[in-house]
């Protein structure tokens, strides 16, 4: 069988940050099926003292803190001289170094995996993260292989999206990828078409394979019952006037800009009793200053409500009674919410995406975020369905959705 090295740098960096992102959800997604699969398994984490290799046991163990079922540890006299992170980080880097087997420079990493991992085991890197020449380079030196998934290449496409500085990283981590990667796996074909643009100019192409990802909430394996969502429910909102979802993070990719530009519009022009709700849920990102603004102006009485740190119970009631989820994103690699959304049997309404139509075909209505008209109008139509319950917008019949079971069958065969 064969050994594999899962990087959990990402999932480690974020402890304390609030709920996972997508791109946290799929790291999680590959630490939780690889503890069930017999194959040795190995954890990677770089910090700032060094890279922490950990056995099965000590991954199974942050695993459990991750997932918030036992407490991070104190943190050590190294973590307190890390003033600049937060102290669950501080916390959590501690524990890495407490659970591993030995943390080492990166000028010893190679050694360090020769001596404890077998020779052609696996390294997987899914969270963006870690993407340095010296962890593959001590991958290659121990005669392991590099398997990197690759989400997006976003802040290469869209700069003016990302924070100052970081479009030049990423393509530091694309190139390193594309240089060393022995196989890249793609979340979408829309992914691979534009990440190969890239190698190709930076003159390899490395091996890929395209898996779509599963669904991030095993609550949506069965819908909640109308009493789940009524107990499920955040205090405020009305559960007898229609709702409508934004999922993600709060940053200017996601455009929840042209929302609060509707829901102004609407509570301009209309009674207040027949203003539709709309929950942004998601944690506040970068660069969105007058968004940001702008919800914490909102009066109290207001139909625009923003919530931070649901779990998984409260989104899949959020959801499955909602009239519909808004996705106006401009830019995906993947999109988790409308598939998750697809899965309840809710209507979406989103941009015009290619990774959208690739995974959704013609489920969603797409309209171009440039339309505000046409969100609008469906907005209202969604609503008005949603009050005398005829019927739910969707345009096409529910595709088939990509499962994490047909993953990693996928992935893993591969390794």
């Amino acid at each position: 069988m064969t050994a594999r090295l899962l990087d959990l740098t990402r999932l480690i960096s974020r402890a304390g940050q609030g709920p996972m992102t997508g791109v946290d959800r799929v790291e999680f997604a590959y630490l939780s099926h690889l503890l069930t699969l017999p194959a040795p398994l190995f954890g990677l984490v770089a910090t700032g003292f060094g890279q922490s290799v950990l056995d099965r046991a000590g991954v199974a163990a942050l695993r459990r803190r991750i997932a918030g079922n036992d407490d991070w540890g104190s943190a050590d006299l190294i973590a307190r001289l890390s003033r600049r992170k937060g102290p669950m980080r501080r916390r959590a880097e501690s524990d890495v170094r407490r659970l591993s087997l030995a943390t080492v420079s990166a000028r010893g990493l190679g050694r360090l995996l020769q001596r404890v991992l077998p020779v052609g085991f696996a390294y997987l890197n899914t969270g963006h993260a870690n993407l340095s020449e010296a962890a593959f380079a001590a991958v290659a030196w121990a005669e392991g292989r590099v398997m990197v998934l690759v989400h997006d290449t976003i802040p290469l496409d869209f700069p003016q999206f990302t924070r100052p500085g970081q479009s030049g990283i990423f393509a530091g981590k694309l190139q390193r990828v594309g240089a060393r990667a022995d196989l890249v796996i793609f979340n979408s074909a829309a992914s691979k078409r534009d990440a190969e643009r890239y190698f190709a100019g930076w003159g390899r192409v490395p091996p890929s394979v395209v898996a779509h990802l599963g669904m991030g909430m095993a609550t949506l394996a069965r819908p909640p019952g109308a009493g789940e969502i009524a107990a499920a429910l955040p205090p405020g909102l009305d559960p007898d006037r229609p709702w409508f979802l934004c999922v993600g993070t709060i940053e200017p990719r996601k455009n929840h800009a042209l929302l609060l530009d509707i829901w102004a519009d609407l509570a301009a022009t209309l009674p207040a009793a027949l203003v539709p709700q709309l929950v942004i849920l998601g944690g506040r990102g970068w660069m969105n200053r007058e968004v940001f603004r702008r919800l914490d102006a909102l009066p109290a009485d207001s139909p625009v409500r923003e919530l931070n740190g649901a779990d998984d119970r409260m989104l899949a009631a959020l959801l499955s009674g909602s009239a519909g989820l808004l996705f106006p994103s401009h830019a995906e690699g993947f999109g988790l919410p409308p598939l998750e959304a697809a899965a309840c049997g809710i209507p979406v309404l989103c941009n015009d995406l290619p990774v959208i139509r690739e995974v959704l075909g013609e489920y969603p209505v797409y309209a171009a975020v440039a339309d505000r008209y046409l969100w609008t109008r469906t907005i209202m139509l969604l609503a008005d369905g949603k009050r005398a319950g005829t019927g739910n917008g969707r345009r096409g019949t529910q595709p088939a959705l990509p499962t994490w079971e047909n993953h990693f069958n996928l992935v893993l065969s591969l390794t």
